[in-house]
């Protein structure tokens, strides 16, 4: 393993809209996201919901009003992806996770080091919080030896001291397993271990000859255990 232990910082629910995914969160979890705001960068918004730990929820959309051209950067979290697009259409998913890289250790010069391992890393900001986020040049999510689908985690690593947790509501659900089912667990397994991210998330392969690739994540929440999928 090249790094130290990374933490888990947020899941993300792509959504098509923000309504659809916040009244998905709203009937699953018993709490509704709010918050959050836009991406001029991405032409993404998003809505925030906190959980307990330091951790919280991320429901992002494509902006309908943030303005296309030429020159713009494919979004990131594969939503531009003609994939997306058709998963979308059954309703909002559990689509990814972002590991939080803390300092001393350098997000960029890491990246630097190992480009074929952790893609480029982008400057962004938002209000008063300042972060690096990888995100890969075609938008899509990371990978490793052709084994990603939102399963390896975009790794962020935050400038200002306080994390947007702190400024979010306070909530009262638990994140207490986050799990994937993937046709390379192996190869999957293995850039998590380098990562130091494998003990964030079990990783398991599909039953049978599935070759679907899938993300769960389970809440303890005032009415029992609930999952996001």
């Amino acid at each position: 393993m090249t790094a130290q232990s990374l933490r888990l910082d947020h899941l993300v629910i792509s959504a098509r809209t923000l309504d659809e995914g916040t009244q998905y969160v709203a009937d699953t979890l018993g709490v509704a996201p709010s918050g959050g705001g836009s991406h001029p960068l991405m032409r993404t918004h998003n809505r925030l919901l906190n959980l307990w730990g330091g951790v919280y929820l991320e429901v992002i959309a494509i902006d309908p009003d943030a303005p296309d051209h030429a020159d713009a950067r494919p979004r990131l979290f594969a939503l531009d992806a003609a994939s997306t697009a058709t998963r979308l259409k059954k309703g909002p998913y559990l689509s990814h996770w972002v590991a939080r890289v803390d300092r001393p250790k350098s997000l960029a010069r890491w990246q630097a080091q190992y480009p074929a391992r952790i893609p480029a890393v982008v400057p962004m900001t938002r209000g008063a919080f300042t972060w690096s986020l990888t995100v890969a040049d075609d938008g899509e999510f990371p990978s490793f030896d052709g084994a990603g689908d939102g399963i390896l985690p975009s790794l962020i690593q935050w400038d200002t001291t306080a994390h947007p947790s702190a400024a979010l509501d306070e909530s009262p659900l638990a994140l207490t397993s986050l799990s994937a089912v993937h046709p390379q667990a192996s190869t999957i397994a293995a850039q998590l271990e380098w990562l130091g991210a494998a003990h964030l998330i079990n990783v398991s392969r599909p039953e049978g000859r599935s070759r679907t690739a899938t993300l769960t994540a389970t809440f303890d929440t005032p009415t029992g255990p609930r999952t996001l999928s």
